[in-house]
């Protein structure tokens, strides 16, 4: 199990969106992480079943300071599909 793959959840509104419809989880992951490396952490780590994952490389947004200009890291998204039935909650008590 390679732990490093995953790194937190991404909620937003259409990923809370995306759990509730169709059963789909979000999380940011590590860059060189691979889809299979990805779904064996999440099967392994909440005891789910995961049907697919899709992986999105996000590119980090230019932001300025005054006259500072400079760029956030780049990252990547994983949209996981979890077995129906299965559930990964975040935050249980709210």
């Amino acid at each position: 199990m390679n732990l490093r793959a995953l790194r937190t959840p991404h909620l937003t509104e259409k990923s809370v969106l995306q759990k509730d419809q169709s059963n789909q989880v979000t999380f940011r992951v590590d860059v060189g992480a691979n889809k299979i490396e990805i779904k064996r952490t999440i099967e392994q780590l909440f005891k789910v079943t995961v049907l697919r994952v899709n992986t999105i490389n996000m590119r980090g947004k230019k932001k300025r300071m005054g006259r500072h200009a400079g760029k956030r890291p780049d990252w990547k998204k994983a949209m996981v599909t979890l077995k129906a039935g299965d559930r990964i909650e975040y935050f249980e008590g709210a």
